[in-house]
Parts: C-alpha cells; sequence; structure tokens
C-alpha cells in the first residue's frame, strides 16, 4: 500500500499547501479521498493524470474537500475517463454528491454551455474521433454511491471501513475511512473532532491521518476549540488507541509561519504519544 499527501492544507490560500487530498494505491487501484483545490495539480506533480483514478471517496462536501472535483471529471471526461474501454470513475460520498454532480455536469448545470459545444463543433469532434471516440459523443461517465457511516466496501485486496464525525452536522454528513490492505491499515479522520467511534476505528492503526486545524494555545472560538483538536488532544488519543505513526494535516497558513510552530506542535504531540509524529506536506510519499 502507497499513500501520497497530495493536499495537506485547509480553505486558505497557499503556496505551500493544497486543500485537502490523499491518494493511496493499492492493489494495482489508486483511490482518492477528497479532492480540494490544487489537488488537481498536485496529481500530475506525482505523476498521475486524471483517468488514471479508479476510486473517489468523499469525507464531506466542505469546498476544500472537493473544489477539484469537476476538474477531475472534465478533465477525465475529455482524456476518455468510461468512454474509451477505461471503467467510469466511480465516486462515493454523503449526500447530496449526486445533487452537486448533476448542478455541475447535468443538462441545467454549470458546465451544460461548454459540453454542448465541446459536444457539438467540429473541430472537437475530430480530435474526439483522433482519440478513438465515435460519434455522437456520450457526456461525461461517472458512477456515484451515496455512503452514510454505515458503509463498507470490499475491494480487490483491499477493504473500507466508514464512521461518521462531529464537524458540520447537520448541515453536511462527515465520514472518516479505514483502509485495510493485508495486515496494514491507514486511517484518514476527515476534518473530525475527538469521539469514540473514530477512536475505535483507529485501534492500531499503521497510519493515522488527523486533522490539526487549531494551535493549542489558540482557544478564542469556543465552538471551534471544542470541534477541533489541537496537537497534543490529538495525540493522546492516538497513543490510547495504539496508532504507530500520527500524520497531521489540513494545517491553516499561519501555523506554517516558523519550523518554531511545527516544532512546538511536535513537541506536544511527542509528549503523550509514543509512535512517530510527523506534520503534513503535499507531496509527500509513505510505503506500507
Amino acid at each position: 500500500m502507497k499513500l501520497t499527501l497530495l493536499g495537506t492544507g485547509c480553505p486558505e490560500p497557499s503556496l505551500r499547501r493544497a486543500s485537502s487530498g490523499y491518494l493511496i494505491e493499492v492493489a494495482g487501484q489508486r483511490l482518492l479521498f477528497d479532492i480540494g483545490g490544487g489537488v488537481f495539480d498536485r496529481l500530475l506533480q506525482a505523476g498521475l493524470m486524471p483517468q488514471d483514478i479508479d476510486t473517489l471517496f468523499f469525507s464531506h462536501l466542505h469546498s476544500d474537500h472537493m473544489l477539484d472535483y469537476p476538474r477531475l471529471v472534465h478533465a477525465g471526461w475529455d482524456a476518455g475517463k468510461g468512454l474509451l474501454g477505461s471503467k467510469p470513475l466511480q465516486v462515493f460520498g454523503p449526500a447530496p454528491i449526486a445533487e452537486i454532480h448533476e448542478r455541475f455536469f447535468g443538462p441545467q448545470g454549470a458546465f451544460a454551455f461548454d459540453l454542448a459545444a465541446r459536444i457539438g463543433m467540429p473541430g472537437s469532434q475530430e480530435v474526439w474521433l483522433d482519440r478513438g471516440g465515435s460519434l455522437p459523443r456520450p457526456l461525461p461517465s461517472v458512477e456515484i454511491t451515496e455512503i452514510d457511516a454505515t458503509f463498507e466496501h470490499q475491494g480487490d485486496g483491499w477493504s473500507l471501513q466508514t464512521c461518521a464525525v462531529p464537524h458540520a452536522d447537520p448541515f453536511l454528513t462527515c465520514l472518516a475511512f479505514r483502509i485495510t490492505a493485508e495486515d496494514k491499515a491507514v486511517v484518514y479522520s476527515g476534518d473530525a473532532a475527538l469521539c469514540p467511534q473514530l477512536e475505535k476505528m483507529a485501534q492500531s492503526a499503521d497510519i493515522l491521518i488527523h486533522w490539526c486545524y487549531r494551535l493549542a494555545e489558540d482557544t478564542r472560538y469556543e465552538t471551534v476549540t471544542r470541534l477541533s483538536p489541537s496537537a497534543g488532544e490529538i495525540a493522546e488519543m492516538a497513543e490510547r488507541a495504539g496508532v504507530k505513526h500520527l500524520i497531521l494535516t489540513h494545517l491553516r497558513t499561519h501555523m506554517d509561519a516558523g519550523e518554531d510552530v511545527h516544532t512546538a506542535m511536535i513537541n506536544q504531540a511527542k509528549a503523550v504519544f509514543s509512535g512517530t509524529v510527523e506534520i503534513a506536506e503535499d507531496l509527500t510519499v509513505y510505503t506500507l
């Protein structure tokens, strides 16, 4: 199992970090978890093309976890994903992901005019035919499955479990995932407050990717403080769960202001956690 951190930031603009996106390659399949702004470019920088992605999982539907979704679908369609003999992109996410997709790519969607032009223009048809397609050119082909906290999936050589996590409810359903292959497990928290169900899911995980949106000393906002655990609080949970390797991600821009900030976060975590702890960085690769 290979893990690539494609986006480790938040909604704030950052040259250092794209928004949320994590790629797991396992048993010859490429699974993408979230695709926030900038993640599409990071995918290219990692040496992959949009049509290389087999399955996309959404933890939740905040913009910084899905802003590059239409770009992935459109670019994959333009390259022939699902239309020239390859499998269509499989998308799993909470409701209303099907409606959101329709608002992008449906007959009245944001891209309806673009799609009509690319399907109808003679020049576009010529390029499409040269790529091996036939006329009339079909619309983008995506298979969407709406999921909740009960969702489990058995892939070819891997399995996935899901649990609900507190974050933006009741406005958005927010999920965490555990991906297991052979004797290795990676857990992705999505954006999660500390909760028993995630701690249970993280038991003995080889890697826990957990959002860390708040510094320990920043307690100005009551709700943010309650729902956004600090590095030390996350590490305490990881220690109880027996996690081997903790990756702190989803950092805000001011948290990259200096290496001393990262050092303080790491020290807070190490004070209560016996495993390996790191600050996430875009395009870092881990092999399990």
